[in-house]
């Protein structure tokens, strides 16, 4: 017998006797059944709490919300399945910021340090919590684009947010890749002293698009 198997037997032998554990109700709240006015007010209020700046745009107008964000950035990133039309305020073809990442043609660590922020879409957004979640879908892209470069320019529709992290859960694919934001990378020391940017992007934009 080996090792692994006396030490399953003696498990086994010990709780030949157990008594059987009664079944728990698992009777826990699975949907907020707020509306669309209140969930934006409440995501909203979560995030700017976590400090990250939010603004609330028509979908019309997300183009020119992302130029003006991204208007003091010397270069930026975007994933390869980021909504082109998103970037139309951005005149393409002139700018000379932009880098394209794709799993063809990934940046490497050292450029994407280089790299001022990046723009991405989001996979779900609980309310509750002010979470962003990202799946690595086309929109988004690797989890390294959002954590390396010091800004991070984050559009959520309002068809994704949901309420409470149940109703967000039912919403993705669990085996991928979660990234879970609520504002900006920070932590503190033992005197408490807030650090920002340690773990991720310093700051945060967050374009709620209606």
């Amino acid at each position: 017998m080996s090792a692994r198997e006396e030490i399953l037997d003696r498990i086994r032998t010990a709780l030949k006797d157990a008594p059987e554990v009664p079944v728990i109700p698992r009777g826990y709240r699975a949907s907020s059944q707020l509306d669309e006015a209140v969930l934006i007010e409440l995501l909203v209020d979560r995030l700017i709490d976590y400090k990250a700046r939010v603004s609330i745009v028509d979908t019309a107008d997300v183009p020119a919300k992302i130029a003006e964000v991204l208007a003091g950035a010397g270069s930026y990133v975007v994933p390869a399945g980021l909504d082109a039309g998103w970037l139309t305020g951005l005149e393409l073809e002139q700018d000379s910021r932009r880098r394209l990442d794709s799993v063809t043609a990934p940046l490497s660590v050292a450029e994407l340090d280089g790299v001022d922020a990046v723009v991405t879409g989001s996979a779900v957004a609980v309310a509750e919590t002010g979470t962003i979640i990202l799946d690595g879908g086309p929109n988004q892209g690797r989890r390294a684009i959002t954590l390396v470069p010091d800004h991070h320019i984050c559009v959520v529709e309002v068809a994704d947010i949901a309420g409470i992290l149940p109703e967000a859960l039912r919403r993705i694919d669990g085996t991928r890749p979660l990234t879970m934001i609520s504002g900006p990378s920070a932590t503190s020391d033992i005197e408490l002293e807030r650090v920002e940017g340690v773990h991720g992007p310093r700051t945060l934009d967050v374009i709620i698009a209606r």
